[in-house]
């Protein structure tokens, strides 16, 4: 598939899937078809394990949209710390930094330390790699990656799979995957089984959430390739400030709220960027994203908290 012509999933039929929460919702995920249920609802149970997604937390950005991200943060963070059941690890999906600087990377390493679980997953957010060649990031999360930052892991039967699709960005402003990249995911996933749930971190939308702002990535029908004989795959990404989703196939594909400021509804704006809301309705627009397995087996229950709630 091209991205610009032969797509199973245009832009029309994107937009029709799109599902928004202003306020949490809890999503079950069975073989890649979500439904949804009201936040707090019994949707899962029995032993597994969790994690919580973060992400677009953009450390060092101090405008109106959100004079103290760090603060904001630091929120997420005791929400997470406060939960009765530990999540097993927390994954970042990018931004952590605004500008690349040292002094942000130190900031938000400072406050991830309050984190209270074991370990945290991290893929890099073009706001994360501004010096142009991921040095900086890779220094402070790269051991164990490939190349530029790529990498993989399994937790109780399930799959993980980290990707980098923020350097090298198309004119559009579109993410970009890369042909090193996409050789190593598809021996990555060649001697899996097509039982195994799979879940897929990104910065950006691996579908065309929105490609008149770049809400998408150039070369992700690849990557769609080598994923469709699984199952189950539900990805994960970050970027757009907002929660949306869209199913194609057996692949769900999330975005999530930041946990700095929102953005705008695509369409709504001339342009994205930072949305400045009431001081007091910002809580409502940023947040964190709870990920529940049962087993590997079983679904994946998909819960979105903004802070506020």
């Amino acid at each position: 598939m091209d991205h610009q012509t032969d797509r199973r999933l245009n832009r029309r039929g994107a937009l029709k899937c799109l599902a928004w929460a202003g306020t949490g919702v809890l999503w079950t995920v069975s073989g890649g078809i979500p439904r949804s249920f009201a936040l707090g609802a019994e949707a899962v149970s029995g032993a597994g394990f969790s994690f919580i997604q973060i992400s677009d937390s953009h450390i060092g950005f101090n405008k109106a949209a959100n004079p103290d991200v760090g603060g904001s943060l630091r929120q997420a963070i005791a929400r997470i710390n406060a939960m009765p059941v530990p999540p097993a690890f927390v994954v970042h999906t990018g931004d952590l930094t605004h500008l690349s600087k040292p002094a942000e990377f130190d900031m938000a390493a400072e406050i991830l330390k309050d984190l209270k679980v074991a370990q945290v997953h991290h893929v890099p957010g073009e706001h994360d790699v501004l010096d142009g060649d991921v040095k900086g990031y890779l220094a402070r999360y790269g051991q164990g990656t490939r190349g530029d930052g790529w990498y993989s892991f399994d937790q109780g039967g399930v799959h993980f799979v980290a990707l980098v699709n923020v350097l090298n960005l198309r004119p559009s402003g579109a993410g970009f995957l890369g042909h090193d990249q996409l050789d190593w995911l598809e021996n990555d996933l060649a001697g899996r089984s097509a039982e195994t749930p799979v879940v897929v971190l990104a910065h950006m939308p691996l579908w065309p959430a929105y490609d008149q702002w770049g809400w998408a990535t150039d070369d992700a029908a690849q990557a769609l390739t080598y994923l469709r004989r699984f199952g189950s795959v539900t990805v994960l990404n970050g970027h757009i400030h907002q929660v949306m989703q869209a199913v194609e196939g057996q692949i769900s594909f999330h975005t999530a709220l930041s946990t700095a400021y929102p953005q705008p509804a695509p369409g709504t704006a001339p342009s994205p960027g930072p949305l400045a809301v009431p001081a007091a309705e910002l809580g409502r627009h940023i947040g964190l994203r709870s990920v529940t397995v049962r087993s590997a087996a079983g679904p994946l229950a998909l819960t979105d908290q903004p802070l506020a709630s």
